[in-house]
């Protein structure tokens, strides 16, 4: 009889089948236990309503609704904040004494003197993602914030998506290694941006969408460095946006690789993914919902189920906004402060190259990029 074959996997060690408790990890957004500033927020488009629902629910103190279009600083006023005031020129937010901390929930292109300005006025900033359009500008801020003594911090909102929160906390805490792999997808319908000045935006998918998850990336390869990237963009047939709507991205990190793809015109079954694969374990999320999603997590000692509460939106933007309070109330940097965010933007940015050249590109040498 011929030798039965030896392997390195032993089914009888095989946990997969064994349910065991998941670890409890405090995954939804954090307010700061006594702080509660004066904000102001400067920038009243579309997602400033997500902004203010979300800083309503949480109970902060928004006192100034700002923007260029008067009729909208008043809607967002009537619909959420009605004691706030109301601007037109933003100068008249920072000249406010009694206000700590501006949102800046404008473009990329017109928000970057609105930093420099809101910094040197001694203002504490959030400011909308993606962050900058130059890397050194970008890290020039972060060192302006703490010449004025203030907190900058980019609202990587994503961070705080209840799935996304409970994996990164939980590499974060070593629960399964050494991250070997990260494979995120998204699929859905992305071709909304059409009638509106999205669709004048270079790079939509890779710059302003897939922030996130390069952002995410970074949270989740435990601080590996992003080595190179491999990307493509693509027009999907059928599409009416001007900009390609199908993009990827291969990402090569210390002892790790890493996948992201994005389907943005699946018009039917939306689908979203994440997997992360470590020496100790694997996390993996997926469902129809591109905010939400349980988690499960695999160890040798067996397989754990996180049912999560909440959705991205609002609690990613409670989220972000939090963690600026909660930085300044207890006097440390926040997490997702200017240092931290230029990372991320270093593989967005390198993938933006390596897309317009068909070329890979190493992360780190892109400092700008044209939108």
């Amino acid at each position: 009889m011929a030798k039965k074959k030896q392997t390195n996997y032993d089914l009888k060690s095989d946990t997969s089948n064994t349910m065991i408790e998941a670890p409890k990890i405090a995954y939804l957004p954090q307010s700061p236990r006594k702080y509660r500033p004066a904000i102001g927020i400067i920038g009243c488009g579309g997602i400033s309503r997500t902004h203010l629902t979300a800083y309503k629910n949480a109970g902060f103190n928004v006192v100034a609704c700002c923007d260029l279009i008067e009729d909208r600083a008043k809607d967002r006023r009537d619909t959420f904040f009605p004691e706030a005031e109301i601007y037109t020129d933003f100068r008249d937010v920072l000249a406010r004494k009694d206000i700590a901390v501006v949102d800046l929930a404008t473009h990329p292109p017109e928000r970057a003197p609105l930093i420099e300005a809101s910094l040197k006025a001694k203002k504490h900033v959030l400011s909308q993602k993606p962050f900058v359009l130059d890397l050194d500008q970008g890290l020039r801020f972060g060192e302006l914030a703490k010449k004025m003594g203030v907190k900058l911090a980019i609202n990587q909102n994503g961070r705080w998506a209840p799935h996304f929160s409970y994996m990164r906390q939980a590499v974060a805490k070593g629960l399964i290694g050494d991250v070997l792999s990260v494979h995120m997808s998204v699929h859905w319908n992305h071709d909304w941006i059409t009638p509106t000045p999205f669709n004048n935006v270079n790079h939509i998918m890779l710059y302003d969408f897939a922030i996130h998850w390069f952002d995410m990336f970074m949270q989740l390869t435990g601080g590996k460095k992003a080595q190179s990237v491999y990307a493509t963009e693509t027009f999907a047939s059928g599409q009416k946006s001007k900009q390609p709507l199908l993009a990827e991205a291969m990402i090569q990190f210390e002892g790790g690789q890493a996948s992201l793809v994005f389907d943005g015109f699946a018009r039917f079954g939306s689908w979203c993914h994440t997997y992360i694969s470590g020496t100790k374990g694997t996390l993996h999320s997926t469902g129809t919902d591109i905010g939400k999603g349980d988690v499960t997590l695999y160890t040798p000692k067996g397989t754990a189920v996180a049912k999560l509460d909440g959705s991205w939106f609002c609690d990613g933007f409670h989220g972000s906004m939090g963690e600026l309070l909660c930085s300044i109330e207890q006097k440390r940097e926040p997490i997702t402060n200017a240092f931290d965010n230029v990372r991320g933007l270093e593989v967005c940015f390198a993938a933006i190259r390596s897309a317009e050249t068909g070329k890979p590109q190493k992360v780190g040498p892109i400092r700008k990029v044209k939108i």
